[in-house]
């Protein structure tokens, strides 16, 4: 799944708005009605889903963040972010408006959003992880995604009535180590193909009024 993040050169968007518009961009894509058994993106959303899934975070800018937007896909705005998950496809074959963009050499710096909102789905990074902008994207999106998945029929449409918006936090060491061993997040295992060792933990989600 191609995850187009629009980083403008003057004016670039806040890390956590990136990670969190992504977040909110993947799972929306996979819940769209769209891709639901009679929806138009069911075949690509489901042979993608039911593989090993994959999201490969690119760079946009100016015209060609324009050009992205006609392909099929959901675009979300979180603060100063924009980005666009795109239905999957084959890593090997992507469409051009896509293919032309930029995978590394753009990041972000970290910066300091504060206290998640209450009653919010929380992903939090691990306080051990150096991951670029766009490995962070990809590995946020995977969370809400795996998420989605853990939750009930209520819950879900509950998170989707929102947008699924969620607020995207680095833990504390304290706080990492609680929440690896609660029995209530949905964690993401790397498979270690860039930046981290495979089968690092680096994201895990919590539900929404399920803080530790």
């Amino acid at each position: 799944m191609p995850v187009i993040l629009r980083i403008e050169r003057t004016d670039p968007p806040a890390r956590t708005d990136v990670l969190e518009a992504a977040a909110a961009a993947v799972v929306s894509v996979v819940h769209d009605p769209r891709s639901a058994p009679d929806g138009e993106w069911h075949d690509e959303v489901r042979v993608w889903a039911d593989a090993r899934i994959r999201k490969l975070a690119r760079r946009a800018r100016g015209a060609h963040w324009l050009a992205v937007q006609e392909l099929p896909g959901v675009t979300v705005t979180v603060g100063t972010a924009q980005v666009r998950a795109l239905v999957p496809g084959l890593v090997s074959d992507p469409p051009k408006e896509v293919a032309r963009l930029q995978i590394s050499g753009s990041d972000l710096p970290v910066d300091a959003p504060g206290p998640p909102p209450p009653d919010t789905v929380v992903l939090w990074i691990s306080p051990a992880s150096r991951m670029t902008v766009g490995k962070a994207a990809a590995q946020v999106g995977h969370a809400s995604m795996l998420l989605a998945g853990d939750l009930d029929d209520d819950e879900l449409a509950a998170w989707a009535s929102t947008g699924f918006r969620c607020a995207v936090r680095t833990a504390t060491a304290a706080g990492w180590a609680a929440l690896l061993a609660s029995d209530t997040v949905t964690a993401v295992r790397d498979a270690g193909l860039t930046e981290v060792a495979p089968g690092t933990v680096t994201v895990v989600a919590q539900r929404a009024g399920r803080r530790t």
